[in-house]
């Protein structure tokens, strides 16, 4: 049984720390913990294949940039004959503070337009993802320079323990289903208030 795992972003070394290219990010933690090498260029992706959690798993950073990554995640899917329960997207989103994340078994695009691609060329989103937390720009800030910014020196330390809550939510998912991840991560205990994160 075969399981997509496929994070948002633009490539281009330029991109590589910014916030819209965190489910990138998310994909290569997952890379890195089980070895899977991220060299093979199918589907206009990076991709790499192995296992994680005891399942069969295709890795993807689609490479067509962000608003247009339903033409690599479409045909990949549609390639892979894998149903939409499956398939995981991960992406960075706005509405969330930096640092918190939330898994869902479906949904809108929110405005995302990436996601909004991915929505279009698979026909439907009844696919899980998780939105990764990047924050809102202050008020005279406009929403694409913000989310093609980089993190503030304030930010950074709060930006890794992001990347590993995704992957762990991810391999959540893989080992237990999509209710006990939502279960596990949604749940939510700001920097600094008393109390553990829930699923750490």
């Amino acid at each position: 049984m075969l399981f997509v795992i496929i994070g948002l972003g633009n490539p281009g070394e330029s991109y590589q720390a910014t916030r819209h290219n965190i489910g990138f990010a998310v994909v290569g933690c997952l890379a890195g913990r089980h070895r899977i090498a991220l060299t093979d260029h199918r589907f206009e992706a990076l991709t790499g294949q192995g296992r994680i959690a005891g399942r069969r798993v295709w890795l993807l950073q689609p490479q067509t940039y962000m608003n247009l990554s339903g033409e690599s995640v479409g045909p990949a899917v549609e390639a892979l004959q894998v149903p939409h329960e499956r398939l995981i997207v991960l992406h960075d989103d706005m509405d969330l503070e930096l640092g918190r994340i939330q898994v869902r078994g479906g949904g809108g695009d929110g405005g995302h337009l990436g996601l909004r691609s991915v929505i279009e060329n698979l026909g439907g989103a009844d696919f899980a993802r998780i939105r990764l937390g990047v924050g809102r720009p202050p008020q005279d800030d406009e929403a694409r320079d913000h989310v093609l910014a980089g993190f503030s020196d304030e930010e950074v330390a709060r930006v890794a323990p992001l990347v590993e809550r995704g992957a762990d939510a991810v391999q959540a998912w893989l080992a237990d289903g999509l209710v006990a991840a939502m279960n596990r991560y949604n749940p939510w205990t700001r920097p600094g208030q008393r109390g553990p994160e829930p699923g750490r």
